[in-house]
């Protein structure tokens, strides 16, 4: 069964940093784009980052430019998202997934989901 699984969230103080990781199983991420989302209490899920499978195109949005990092390790089949600056409007689930188009497009596999929170 093909799998993605998060984890690195945890409680911290904002201006804190968290380090997410995703890591894949029965498949290889180096075939697939592979973006963060994240979805808050009352809020529609949003893309946070993407990148493609080479790593050569990435996207951010714009309420992270600046302050959160993608990249990946397509040996290992695991991607991160460094997370620093973080503000309370960062507290959120966040979910990582695969698409097989180049930005993300219509994601194919989803993880569970890590939850971040950031609060003093």
């Amino acid at each position: 069964q093909v799998q993605l699984a998060e984890s690195g969230g945890d409680l911290v103080q904002p201006g804190g940093s968290l380090r997410l990781s995703c890591a894949a199983s029965r498949f290889m991420m180096e075939d697939y784009a592979i973006g963060w989302f994240r979805q808050a209490p009352g809020k529609e899920r949003e893309e946070v980052s993407c990148i493609s499978s080479a790593g050569g195109s990435i996207t951010y949005a714009e309420s992270v430019k600046g302050r959160f990092t993608i990249s990946r390790d397509n040996a290992n089949n695991v991607v991160y998202l460094q997370m620093n600056s973080l503000r309370s409007d960062d507290t959120a689930v966040y979910y990582c997934a695969a698409s097989r188009w180049r930005l993300c497009q219509a994601p194919e596999y989803w993880g569970q989901g890590t939850q971040v929170t950031v609060s003093s």
